[in-house]
């Protein structure tokens, strides 16, 4: 028999792709161009939600690994792993977007700015953090040593955040956060927001449950 978590993966896989369609649709097509960058601020409805759900899976992280290092119970520890690998993805995801949207806008695709070089550190710390899982053969030995990266590699998200305060910077300040966006474009942006959180639940989701299955051949081999 199927468990509950199964039985939710269908629809939750659904309203994550139909949300996506529709958010991707209504940003890059419907909603109206930037008045002064034109066509490239589209780029903002994949830029946004993906580093906004990048520090959500972090955040995940750093709530499963304090969990884990009080408990020791390991389904804490699967889902910061699970957790950590999906915000390496939207990492890696919003580097690339923030590239694309940075050529036209700065000439380049890439310059050693401090919000983009603060989240390069970001994305080589979670690199590390699965890394070092991988290389530590006491599984419960490698999962207290990533616990550890993982509570202190999200402390460089606040520095990310006000690193366009701090120093001199290419990089905008946020939009969102100083109210300095259009109206019409918010719409858009939460529809595109929620598509992308929807996605990040749907792979956690069966990254948690592959997760527990790896677990339980794991424990059936040491009962052997």
């Amino acid at each position: 028999m199927a468990s509950r978590s199964s039985r939710l993966m269908l629809p939750l896989g659904l309203a994550a792709g139909a949300a996506l369609l529709a958010g991707l649709y209504v940003g890059l097509v419907r909603a109206p161009a930037d008045a002064m960058q034109g066509e490239v601020q589209r780029i903002m409805y994949l830029h946004v939600p993906t580093v906004l759900v990048a520090y959500l899976a972090f955040f995940v992280v750093l709530v499963g690994s304090v969990a884990y290092l009080l408990t020791r119970r390991e389904r804490w520890d699967i889902l910061a792993h699970a957790s950590a690998e999906i915000g390496v993805l939207f990492t890696v995801l919003t580097i690339a977007a923030g590239a694309i949207w940075g050529k036209p806008t700065w000439g380049a695709w890439w310059t050693w700015d401090a919000r983009l070089t603060t989240t390069a550190i970001l994305l080589l710390i979670y690199i590390g953090y699965l890394m070092l899982r991988a290389a530590v053969e006491d599984q419960a030995r490698g999962a207290r040593y990533a616990a550890v990266v993982g509570i202190l590699g999200f402390l460089d998200i606040p520095i990310i955040h006000k690193s366009v305060e701090w120093w001199r910077t290419l990089h905008q300040p946020s939009s969102l956060a100083r109210g300095a966006l259009d109206p019409v474009f918010y719409p858009p942006l939460a529809l595109n927001l929620m598509a992308f959180a929807l996605l990040y639940a749907f792979l956690l989701a069966q990254r948690v449950e592959l997760g527990n299955l790896e677990a339980e051949v794991l424990r059936r081999r040491l009962e052997e």
